[in-house]
């Protein structure tokens, strides 16, 4: 899979990856948004990438894709798909390294994505999930098509987080 925008690349994450994962998934943002993965050296990052990113390319025929700027071939982030076994449908999700971010990339490799999700994987329904108190994420998935629908708790843990979904419009998030 690969898909080009006016400015990035979309493209499979491969092991040759694992500098970028590494600082990606260090990130603050990405700890305090996403979790830490417990990912300390490249050897995890490597690790990470081979068991559970990777495979979903071959298992559901979709995942996280990298998302490079065309021209400086920069890896600024991860886009793409993750199906929980908590939720019915795919959803969709998004993590840049700070010098991708305030340039509207999240919003263009994403929105990319969720067309390549409807035309290409079928997608009818496709959620997101955000913690409540991310708000530039709630927006970037208003701006894609997304709505809130309501509160949940994946796999038991003590915070709610906002989900999203493309077939409903309910209130925001934070009501």
């Amino acid at each position: 899979m690969h898909i080009e925008t006016e400015r990035l690349l979309i493209s499979k994450l491969t092991p040759d990856d694992a500098l970028f994962f590494f600082e990606l998934v260090n990130d603050a943002e990405w700890k305090r948004f996403i979790g830490d993965r417990n990912v300390n050296t490249l050897h995890d990052a490597e690790t990470y990438l081979k068991e559970r990113i990777i495979p979903p390319y071959n298992n559901l025929g979709y995942g996280f894709y990298l998302v490079t700027e065309k021209e400086t071939k920069t890896p600024l982030g991860i886009s793409g798909f993750i199906k929980r076994d908590e939720l019915e449908f795919a959803d969709v999700g998004f993590a840049f390294l700070p010098v991708g971010r305030g340039k509207g990339y999240a919003l263009e490799s994403t929105q990319a994505l969720m067309d390549y999700g409807k035309t290409q994987l079928g997608f009818t329904t496709i959620l997101a999930i955000a913690n409540a108190d991310n708000i530039r994420s709630h927006q970037l998935l208003e701006k894609i098509g997304l709505h809130f629908d309501k509160k949940i708790r994946l796999n038991n843990e003590s915070e709610e987080i906002c989900l999203f979904t493309n077939n409903k419009a309910m209130n925001s998030c934070e009501n």
